[in-house]
């Protein structure tokens, strides 16, 4: 089976600081949904910006689809970061048309299903919305792009459970069989159900990875109890 995501002893510095040390992962194409874990300052957020481009390497390589880091990878990835990019003074339909307009893989249709679904009112400027309703908008447009790829960085981070448990059912439901999906999150024991495959990071190095059922099932630990435990997580 082909690698959708590949890194090759993959390094970052920052000045001295040392942010990814020698990473070598390999994710398979079509594998889910991938969950990609860590303590703060372990380079999750660093190998993301990697992957999408934001960021160079200082060394190894990462590859998307077989492909260096590029425009033909950025065609093929679609990233909601953990900081908005939404523009306040847009109402909601006004920043779908903007998407439409910017990326040519974007299903208009498909999102605005989504913001029926979770309620989001197309009419209202996006500085009027709450910041569970901007999380729902901000989710809604990175899964409307047909895209092989999708990254999502804390997408569940500084909602209400209520708001939670709406934007993952919108990942869950919206998610094509034929895509593989990261998602960086901390808060595992709400998430770690839905996790196909398993990436955890600490101090820049990957220390397990893996398809998570087997991973539950060597170690007769939940993945958070694994993290917790073994991996002093916390």
């Amino acid at each position: 089976m082909a690698n959708v995501v590949e890194c090759n002893n993959l390094t970052k510095f920052y000045d001295n600081f040392c942010a990814l040390n020698g990473v070598n992962l390999q994710i398979p194409e079509n594998v889910g949904i991938v969950g990609l874990l860590g303590p703060n300052g372990s380079g999750k957020t660093t190998l993301i910006k990697l992957l999408t481009g934001l960021l160079t390497p200082t060394g190894g390589e990462a590859l998307v689809a077989g492909k260096e880091i590029g425009v033909e990878t950025k065609a093929i990835v679609s990233y909601l970061s953990d900081a908005h990019s939404l523009n306040n003074d847009y109402t909601v339909m006004q920043q779908l048309e903007y998407f439409e307009d910017f990326f040519s893989d974007f299903d208009k249709t498909k999102a605005l299903q989504m913001i029926r679904e979770l309620g989001v009112d197309e009419t209202k400027k996006i500085k009027t919305l709450s910041k569970g309703t901007k999380e729902k908008l901000s989710l809604i447009l990175t899964l409307s792009r047909n895209a092989r790829l999708f990254i999502l960085d804390e997408p569940i981070a500084g909602v209400d459970p209520a708001a939670r448990e709406d934007i993952l059912e919108t990942i869950l439901s919206h998610k094509k069989k034929d895509t593989t999906m990261i998602i960086s999150t901390h808060l595992i024991s709400e998430i770690e159900h839905y996790f196909d495959y398993i990436l955890f990071l600490k101090e820049g190095k990957i220390v397990l990875q893996g398809e998570a059922d087997a991973i539950r099932e060597r170690e007769g630990k939940t993945i958070d109890e694994l993290l917790r435990e073994v991996f002093r997580w916390m």
